[in-house]
């Protein structure tokens, strides 16, 4: 089967990893989340020829985001239109984070048999999560406000071993693509395949719901990630970035 286009990935990305604030300004869609994760609080173009007046929607975006008390950012994907890259230049805003687009055709999954799939808002959930990634308890009221306004099928993963969490993630599902985030693994316990046992077993539970494609993405400078994704069978599509503004 051929995969999605960018486009149908990017909507899908919106559906599965919302704002909770979001407003739309032709193809141009910003949105807010209170500053948890740069996906859920940029603003990006999905339609390549949209690009007219590109400078003073730039300003209108960012004053946007100011107002709600997050830094501009904005996604750079291969549908900005080139006005909106031209503008970004232009104004000296810097580019972070380069990171790719990765998917694949969904096919049977072998759930590992100390997986829990556990509803993204439950407290067992929360905790591993806190615990794996060590966040603070800013960070968690952000991620819990983020996946409170999830409206598409979702599921928290996580892998024990002896009774211990050792890797975790959550996976949704919009447009019969299951998008992966919040991958994390116990860093005394990497390298023992727990991250794979985790992803299969998300996968297999997007599987049973419908899915038939998987896509994430992942930083270009995680290899170690990136051979993780790849050894599942997920391969490189396409490319992004993020770009704030630069020093004053």
């Amino acid at each position: 089967m051929a995969l999605p286009t960018v486009e149908a990935f990017e909507r899908a990305g919106l559906a599965a990893w919302p704002g909770t604030d979001v407003h739309w300004d032709g193809s141009w869609v910003r949105r807010a989340a209170g500053g948890y994760t740069k996906r859920a609080n940029s603003v990006q173009c999905l339609d390549p020829e949209d690009g007219e007046d590109a400078d003073l929607r730039v300003i209108s975006a960012s004053t946007w985001m100011v107002v709600r008390r997050i830094k501009p950012v904005f996604r750079i994907t291969p549908l900005a239109a080139p006005e909106l890259v031209e503008t970004l230049d232009d104004a000296g805003w810097q580019s972070i984070d380069e990171s790719h687009l990765f998917a694949m055709e969904l096919g049977a999954q072998q759930a590992d048999p100390e997986a829990k799939l556990l509803p993204v808002l439950d407290p067992a959930f929360l905790a591993v999560q806190r615990q794996l990634q060590n966040y603070s308890d800013a960070t968690m009221a952000g991620m819990q406000a983020l996946l409170a306004a999830f409206v598409v099928p979702a599921t928290g993963i996580v892998v024990y071993r002896d009774g211990a969490p050792v890797a975790s993630g959550l996976m949704a599902i919009a447009d019969g693509i299951v998008i992966t985030g919040n991958v994390v693994t116990d860093p005394s316990r990497r390298r023992q395949g727990l991250g794979a046992a985790m992803m299969r077993s998300g996968l297999e539970w997007a599987r049973g719901k419908g899915a038939t494609v998987a896509a994430l993405n992942v930083q270009a400078d995680n290899p170690g990630a990136q051979a993780l994704y790849e050894g599942l069978g997920y391969r490189h599509q396409y490319d992004y970035s993020y770009r704030i503004p630069g020093a004053q």
